[in-house]
């Protein structure tokens, strides 16, 4: 049994990322991390350039907009509510005392040469279906936001909706497109939940997370207001187009630039997002994942962010009704953001697919050899992360990398369709941890907690409840 990644296995998945940067036109760079339950660093390589235009090599000191792996962040926030009593899961009638708004909002009907057709909603909304993107909101253009929806991209016009302008009129003032509770779609839901925390607590959502969930953490490389150090760090923003050469990638202005140049007078008017607001160190945020995996504690500074009934809550699923939501093809409205995407994630039709409290489930064991329930999700700029509880072990790739998802290209293993170059390395990673017969799940003597073991695809493992 494996408790790290052999030389040879690291030195397989470094030399893997390395031929894909090679090519500027697949990948400029790069940084992986794998992690372990214990908060052990498994694996940890940059590979590339920092951007496509600069010799500067690209490091794990790099920053990166992590655009929709915040929203895991916002779920734990809210959880922390929930366990607080001040904002349960399913009351409604406190949601609509601290977000009215929530409580008047209406359906988008139609859009008819200009004229805007809304209805009542019958429904009340919950902080659960704002988690579990259940409660009516789209993102215009695909993901997140006006990007994936046409409606809602009609809905902005002539100015447009932006929900990357760090204002939150591009967030709250969007309508509905179904009825809360009858359908899944992904939107500003956990931005509305961002505002409710901010509400609730009296502070920013920044200050929220500096303070209850970064701190405790030991992080100090993560934040939606980036420090001089941070920008001096950050990871150029570039943007894919097919010719027909083939892929060629260009530096591009960052798509979340206000948040990079404001004033520290300045920065109360500006939306923090928990749908999307966070720039880290992959460093940073794959602590964020050990927690979840050690069920609500850190590993390295043994804080308690969450309870570990609340862990267990965000990774159950929360939409069995709808086990076929991934299945539905996703057309991109703005295509300099997103392709798009046939489907989430591919499985085989019989399984169910499931979504927990903010981030897919893979409810089965998945092609590459992550557990049941494996939590994942990923960041516009192309960046993918997931926590497995059952085998202990969890990462993040990150790229920054427009639009999202590939077009016209398919991974020929079982996970979904998406940028080949960066889905490509971390189904690659994810595969050789597991093959390595690898999980996180081994003390480092300590606790005598259980072990999963691995022999090729048979394997035998106890459960988590031990520790």
């Amino acid at each position: 049994m494996a408790e790290q990644l052999s030389d040879q296995a690291k030195a397989a998945i470094a030399k893997s990322m390395d031929e894909v940067t090679a090519d500027p036109n697949k990948i400029p760079g790069c940084v992986a991390v794998v992690v372990d339950r214990f908060g052990r660093a498994l694996f940890s390589h940059a590979s590339g350039k920092r951007g496509v235009d600069t010799n500067e090599p690209m490091t794990l000191e790099n920053v990166f907009w992590i655009a929709s792996c915040t929203k895991m962040i916002g779920s734990i926030a809210a959880m922390q509510l929930n366990e607080q009593g001040k904002l349960l899961l399913d009351d409604a009638d406190a949601l609509e005392r601290y977000a009215p708004e929530l409580k008047t909002v209406r359906i988008l009907k139609s859009i008819q040469n200009g004229k805007v057709e809304t209805v009542e909603k019958k429904n009340r909304i919950t902080m659960r279906m704002l988690l579990a993107h259940t409660a009516g909101f789209e993102y215009d253009t695909v993901i997140p936001y006006t990007f994936f929806n046409e409606k809602i991209k009609l809905y902005g016009q002539p100015a447009g909706i932006d929900e990357f302008d760090a204002h939150p009129s591009g967030i709250l003032t969007q309508p509905l497109l179904y009825e809360p509770g009858t359908d899944w779609s992904y939107g500003v839901g956990v931005d509305w939940a961002g505002t409710l925390i901010e509400r609730i607590s009296g502070i920013s959502l920044n200050e929220y997370f500096q303070t209850h969930i970064f701190a405790p953490l030991g992080l100090h490389n993560i934040s939606m207001f980036p420090t001089p150090q941070m920008r001096h760090q950050l990871a150029h923003m570039h943007q894919k187009t097919m010719t027909p050469e083939g892929p060629k990638i260009r530096s591009r202005d960052h798509l979340y630039r206000r948040p990079l140049f404001v004033s520290p007078a300045e920065i109360p008017s500006v939306y923090n997002s928990a749908g999307a607001g966070c720039f880290a160190r992959p460093t940073d945020y794959v602590q964020i994942i050990a927690t979840l995996l050690n069920d609500g504690l850190s590993p390295t500074t043994h804080h308690r962010i969450l309870a570990k009934t609340s862990i267990e809550e965000m990774f159950t699923n929360q939409i069995p009704q709808f086990p076929d939501f991934g299945r539905k093809a996703i057309k991109a409205a703005k295509v300099t953001y997103t392709n798009d995407i046939p489907q989430l994630y591919p499985q085989p039709p019989e399984q169910p697919q499931g979504w927990g409290l903010t981030f897919m489930l893979t409810i089965h064991e998945g092609a590459t050899g992550r557990g049941k329930n494996t939590g994942w999700w990923a960041g516009l700029p192309n960046l993918f992360w997931w926590a497995d509880r059952e085998n202990g072990v969890g990462g993040i790739i990150a790229s920054q990398i427009l639009p999202f998802a590939g077009e016209d290209e398919e991974l020929t293993i079982g996970v979904f369709v998406l940028d080949a170059d960066v889905m490509g390395l971390w189904a690659n990673i994810e595969s050789q941890v597991y093959k390595a017969g690898l999980t996180g799940n081994t003390s480092a003597g300590a606790n005598g907690a259980p072990v999963r073991q691995m022999t090729g695809d048979a394997y035998e493992h106890g459960g988590l409840d031990g520790y």
